[in-house]
């Protein structure tokens, strides 16, 4: 039987994804962004998000340079912003200790903001075509049905279990083919649920196909009862119908987004309920948050000396970064019907 590799290579050349935007061209720095953007997110939703940030920022100087707001405002909707906050700070860190290139060292690359063992070993695989074993979320499930691997991968003895089989699995040569080919392998036939084990090019001594256990591979997480919390918001409009927003703190939840100021936190007089009042249901990875809305014409107030307090007009904090849920109120708002009392 052909080692595990060259099966993998043999099947990724007749089947493989090979025309991903970040492979044309292929080069370190659309590399480490593609990365950066995949971790915890599907490439169907990357696609889009990554062709318009190369649109704006094609060099990592020009990403280095720009404000944190312009890369906030690409990245809004992709969740997980502390990846572009990671982004934009290892960008500037590449420019003034790296003259302006991504590291081509292991240890330089593990060091910077947002870049753990995997996406530095992915980077300097597919992007420096050295051998690197990788470990994302596609290939510990590849690893854990065909060596019969028990156990989160998210423990400790686990992860380094898998961690032995990748780098055991690496080749020596043909580097980005073969992390390319794992990672591909994972998201179209090693699927989590409905795995098509009868086109798999290793299923032959796949212990979780032999033994029938690959639903039960890898161990999924213990089940915890997702938290459900609320908070209020208000829509404060003055005059002219621009929208108050406060920036959010640069950690936490939504961290570093333009946002809608909670209730009871600022001091105004109302003229007026523009609409009656909304209902948003929005799902994080470890809590669901009802957020309630008040929609308000109020008397002016000077809020627009504040750094992070600003009054804009509602398509014009379209262009900027904000949470998912509040981009979706706006969205409605900018519309000419009236908002509905839940929007779905």
């Amino acid at each position: 039987m052909k080692p595990f590799a060259k099966r993998l290579l043999t099947w990724w050349q007749l089947y493989g994804r090979r025309d991903l935007p970040w492979q044309q061209p292929r080069t370190p720095y659309r590399v480490w962004v593609s990365e950066i953007m995949l971790q915890q997110t599907r490439v169907d939703t990357v696609i889009d998000y990554f062709n318009r940030f190369m649109q704006r920022f094609p060099e990592l100087r020009l990403l280095s340079e720009a404000p944190l707001d312009d890369v906030l405002g690409l990245w809004s909707g992709l969740g997980y912003y502390a990846r572009a906050r990671n982004l934009h700070a290892a960008a500037r860190i590449m420019v003034s200790e790296h003259g302006a290139n991504v590291p081509d060292d292991f240890d330089q690359l593990h060091a910077l903001p947002g870049i753990g063992r995997s996406t530095a070993a992915a980077i300097l695989a597919q992007g420096y075509h050295r051998r690197a074993a990788i470990l994302d979320g596609n290939v510990k499930r590849v690893l854990a049905r065909h060596a019969g691997i028990e156990g989160w991968p998210g423990k400790t003895a686990v992860a380094n279990q898998l961690w032995h089989e990748a780098e055991l699995r690496t080749p020596d040569d043909q580097a980005a083919a073969y992390t390319q080919a794992i990672m591909d392998l994972g998201a179209t036939l090693c699927r989590r649920s409905s795995p098509l084990c009868e086109q798999c090019p290793v299923s032959e001594d796949c212990v979780a196909r032999m033994e029938q256990r690959q639903h039960a591979l890898p161990t999924p997480k213990p089940r915890k009862t997702v938290p459900e919390r609320a908070q209020r918001y208000d829509i404060l409009r003055n005059d002219k119908g621009d929208v108050l927003m406060i920036r959010r703190p640069p950690s936490g939840i939504w961290g570093g987004l333009w946002c809608l100021p909670e209730t009871d936190t600022i001091e105004f007089t109302t003229l007026e309920a523009l609409h009656a009042p909304t209902s948003i249901q929005h799902a994080f990875s470890h809590f669901r948050l009802t957020l309630d809305f008040r929609h308000l014409r109020i008397e002016p107030i000077d809020r627009i000396a504040e750094e992070n307090t600003r009054w804009m007009s509602i398509r014009d904090w379209l262009e900027t970064g904000l949470p998912q849920p509040i981009r979706r109120l706006l969205e409605k708002l900018d519309q000419p019907e009236p908002v509905q009392q839940t929007l779905k």
